[in-house]
């Protein structure tokens, strides 16, 4: 497994250097790891800290992305990603699980750049990450990473927002209130592993322009489907609209099949749940 240390270091040191642009070269190769296997006592600190039951045989539907996150840092920190580390924006996550995850089972994890889009604010990267067990694709993620940068491109008029950029929900009836500890970030990245500094302390958060630290955007989503339930085979979207400050308190909202974490008259993020049917509950690949 990649360490995330040595590649946040190494991306920090090639950031500078970077030249971020839609059209730019990227790498085409995806890593694999075989084998993959998950370390229990790790899982159960994960779902404390995230709200999840502790000692359920099924992964939560967030944690594959914290088993394949050190092999997308390894990518997004190489000399061949063209966007630089250091400032990247995580502004959406899609993942589609076809079955229960069984947290004994052996996995066979995927990662890989799928490509580059231009974005009203910069250029946008996507990373595809795939979990197999006997061959057969059972959950897969797509996340978006922005890169702010000065662009040619002006919206036309009447062009809608890109889904990033939406409006939250502030429809959907608040269901609880959520108090965050100022060390949220640091036991989270405990649990996941990722100890980006924007989300561990002030001192380390402030030079990024945050005078407080920020909570971990895949924390919020990992709480908010905690609290909303996720059936077996399941399809759930998110948009990262604004970072959570720490300390600090939110409520989550919900309805339906529609969810939203809001605080300080702001909507943080949105999402969609989704069931699949009968036929997309595996797909082979």
């Amino acid at each position: 497994m990649p360490t995330l240390a040595g590649s946040l270091a190494r991306g920090a040191l090639l950031s500078p250097f970077k030249r971020p642009r839609p059209d730019a070269g990227f790498p085409h190769t995806p890593l694999t790891l075989h084998g993959v296997r998950v370390d229990l006592a790790r899982l159960a600190a994960y779902e404390r800290v995230c709200g999840f039951p502790t000692g359920d045989d099924a992964l939560p539907p967030t944690y594959p992305h914290v088993l394949g996150f050190p092999s997308a840092m390894r990518l997004m920190s190489s000399r061949a990603f063209p966007l630089p580390l250091l400032g990247l924006v995580h502004t959406s996550f899609d993942l589609t699980r076809y079955t229960t995850l069984p947290a004994t089972g052996e996995y066979r994890l995927t990662v890989g750049v799928e490509g580059l889009a231009p974005h009203r604010r910069g250029t946008e990267a996507t990373v595809l990450t795939t979990l197999r067990a006997d061959g057969e694709v059972v959950w897969e993620s797509r996340s978006t990473y922005l890169a702010r940068h000065r662009t040619r491109r002006t919206p036309a008029a009447g062009t809608p927002a890109p889904p990033g950029d939406a409006p939250g929900d502030t429809a959907l009836p608040a269901l609880a209130e959520w108090r965050l500890g100022s060390d949220l970030g640091r036991r989270y990245a405990a649990a996941s592993g990722d100890r980006n500094p924007i989300h561990l302390h002030p001192l380390t958060a402030r030079p990024f322009g945050f005078p407080r630290p920020i909570a971990h955007g895949m924390w919020t989503v990992a709480r908010c489907l905690a609290a909303h339930g996720t059936p077996g085979a399941v399809r759930v979207r998110v948009r990262f609209l604004a970072p959570v400050p720490l300390p600090g308190t939110v409520e989550f909202a919900a309805h339906g099949g529609r969810f939203a974490l809001r605080g300080g008259g702001r909507t943080h993020l949105t999402g969609t749940v989704d069931l699949l049917g009968e036929a997309g509950r595996t797909r082979s690949r």
